[in-house]
């Protein structure tokens, strides 16, 4: 059987998620703390461009950055004539060159480019027989980078699969406001992540669990705080994102 019918099938299903019926609402009221209208957002790992639709609903401009063949053929039908929006077919690490990301036939719209990542999966809760079966080859930007072609953004969603530490090294002064993915099997990743950003400036955390756009914590918190919480939380939490800013007053519940 030809590729193409589970991946479209798995494009589907991302898309019905990702832009289900009131969900617009929802994430612009959340993002709408971070983004607004004359500003610019980064998004990194950009899947189906719900957060970049979001972006530009909320009057700002996006960068979309996506590596994977069919994601990027999707946004660029979505969004190829907005010109508000720039597309990037590309890996965000944390030196300019080439890399590897490894593509998953079980669960087409999932890959990555962390071998770390698919070892910790293996035996995680959520992530059993997920087969990590082919790879292919693409360039590798930073956000340093992007920032440079681009402009310097008001916030940055990045979501790229374990890559997260290392598409954060990549980015050496402090922006605004930003959010990060974690998952429970490779929490290393998140506290290299954490430190990362805590480097950058005088960051204010606070997280959200699994896709809900709500923050768990009742106010912003510090780095070692959110590392506390984040080595408690429970296997079976999975995922979720970490936002960090300059101005603690958009972190509050």
């Amino acid at each position: 059987m030809s590729t193409l019918a589970p991946r479209a099938r798995a494009i589907g299903r991302s898309l019905r998620t990702y832009y289900a019926p009131g969900r617009a609402a929802v994430l612009d009221g959340f993002l709408g703390r971070f983004l607004g209208a004359g500003e610019l957002g980064f998004d990194i790992g950009a899947h189906v461009g719900d957060r970049t639709a979001s972006f530009r609903r909320l009057g700002a401009a996006a960068v979309a950055v996506e590596p994977q063949p069919g994601l990027a053929r999707l946004l660029r039908r979505l969004f190829g004539r907005d010109g508000k929006v720039a597309l990037v077919q590309s890996l965000v690490g944390s030196q300019p060159g080439s890399g590897r990301l490894h593509l998953n036939s079980a669960n087409p719209t999932v890959a990555t480019a962390s071998e770390a990542f698919i070892a910790a999966a293996e035996g995680a809760e959520g992530w059993r027989g997920q087969v990590w079966d082919g790879a292919i080859s693409l360039p590798v930007t930073t956000l340093d980078a992007l920032i440079a072609a681009h402009g310097t953004p008001h916030f940055i969603k990045i979501d790229v699969e374990g890559y997260e530490a290392s598409a954060l090294a990549g980015l050496s002064a402090p922006v605004r406001s930003l959010s990060f993915e974690f998952t429970t099997h490779q929490r290393r990743v998140a506290l290299e992540a954490l430190e990362a950003v805590e480097g950058l400036g005088d960051y204010h955390f606070n997280a959200c669990l699994g896709e809900e756009a709500a923050f768990v914590l009742p106010g912003p918190v510090h780095a070692g705080t959110l590392a506390r919480w984040l080595e408690a939380l429970p296997d079976s939490a999975n995922s979720g994102d970490i936002y960090a800013t300059l101005d603690p007053g958009r972190l509050r519940a």
